[in-house]
Parts: structure tokens; sequence; C-alpha cells
């Protein structure tokens, strides 16, 4: 089992930066596909980033491409996700991931945190 822990997240204004961290515990996560998403409410959980178990492959979204940058220290077991040039449209629940076969695709995560809060103020 993994255990996922997400912080980092709170209010910001529109073109402010966030760093939202993500801990994991249980077991190494070296050997997973790391990810964030996001949620808002009524709406499905949606693709935010994803990063390769040894860390040499990102895929985004195409909705924060060019501003979110998602990295993994396997050594420290945590996960990151740097977002710049916030917008408002990026107010959600994020929420980290980890699956041997994590896509864009929701269910094909293993496992979760709880979320944390990002707010973007217009």
């Amino acid at each position: 089992q993994v255990q996922l822990v997400e912080s980092g997240g709170g209010l910001v204004q529109a073109g402010g930066s966030l760093r939202l961290s993500c801990a994991a515990s249980g077991r190494t996560i070296s050997t997973y596909a790391m990810g964030w998403f996001r949620q808002t409410p009524g709406k499905e959980r949606q693709f935010v980033a994803r990063i390769s178990s040894g860390g040499g492959s990102t895929y985004y979204a195409d909705s924060v491409k060019g501003r979110v940058t998602i990295a993994r220290d396997n050594a420290t077991n945590t996960v990151g996700l740097q977002m710049n040039s916030l917008k408002p449209e990026d107010t959600a629940v994020y929420y980290c991931a980890a699956g041997r076969r994590l896509t864009r695709t929701p269910g094909d995560s293993d496992y979760w945190g709880q979320g944390t809060q990002v707010t973007v103020s217009s």
C-alpha cells in the first residue's frame, strides 16, 4: 500500500504561483508513475500532469502546458507540482496519484491522496 499526502494548496491571486507537494509512505514510489489530477464540484476528475517512474518523461494536459511542472525525488519519496501564471479556472481540489500504469484516465491510478484545495482569485 502507498499512502499519499498532499500539501501546499491555498488561495492565490491570478498570475501567482503555488507549489504543491505529495509525500508518499508505505513503500517506495520509485516503481510507480506519479500524477496530479484536479476536480471541481460536480465535474469529473481531470488529468493535470504525469511523470514516469524514473522521472525522465513528463506529460501535461493542454490546459496547463507551459505553466506547470511536475517533478519527483525518489530518494525522499516525494512529488511536486510547480504551478505558475495561475488562472481562476485552475481553482480545484488537486490530487496526487500513483500507479504502475498511470495514464490521464483516473481509473488507471492505484493510489490517491486526500487532495488539497487550490483557489485562484481574479
